[in-house]
């Protein structure tokens, strides 16, 4: 499954509230920033991803997160959101709304057990597919989706101070509680 023998994969809690926000904050900022940091990206990701939204969207009955946890503490995270329609006619409506894994943990096999957690999850709760959203850029991620049997479906944007980037929409049955190995 990965290749990290300390690895435990939980439900998240209140009480790890921060540590997924600085988490979120440090990957969005090494995946999107790639450029130099302007004031419209910081004042947007530290809004975004704050304690009180990540405790928020803990207590939300929409959300589930699962964690990945290593002997040190949390290294990556998946969100579920349901009733999130996919911005593609006749799409799902349930949405992985995210799944983030520190830069230096991957290739580890994180992102695959966290993906596969979660399609699992959204199986037993009878959830036929799932969706998401990638920038357009982000080649890295969408060799991933598509590895785990993610197929592009459409595009969509989004949106900061009028500015709109491409994003990728891709989704996938889940009615396999693992997705295939690569």
């Amino acid at each position: 499954m990965t290749d990290h023998p300390d690895l435990t994969l939980r439900v998240a809690e209140m009480a790890d509230a921060s540590s997924l926000a600085a988490l979120s904050v440090e990957v969005w900022v090494a995946t999107y920033l790639r450029e130099g940091v302007g004031a419209a990206f910081a004042d947007y990701v530290l809004q975004e991803h704050t304690p009180a939204r990540m405790r928020a969207v803990i207590a939300a009955p929409t959300s589930h997160i699962i964690v990945s946890q290593n002997r040190m503490g949390i290294d990556g995270y998946i969100r579920v959101d349901m009733g999130a329609p996919a911005p593609v006619p006749g799409g799902p409506d349930v949405e992985i709304r995210t799944l983030y894994v520190q830069p230096r943990h991957h290739g580890r096999g994180l992102g695959r057990s966290l993906l596969s957690a979660a399609l699992a999850h959204c199986a037993k709760q009878g959830v036929p597919a799932v969706w998401l959203a990638s920038n357009a850029e982000n080649l890295p991620a969408k060799r991933f989706y598509l590895s785990q049997g993610f197929d592009r479906a459409g595009e969509t944007a989004f949106v900061l101070e009028g500015q709109s980037y491409l994003n990728d929409v891709f989704v996938r049955d889940c009615g396999l509680a693992k997705p295939p190995a690569d």
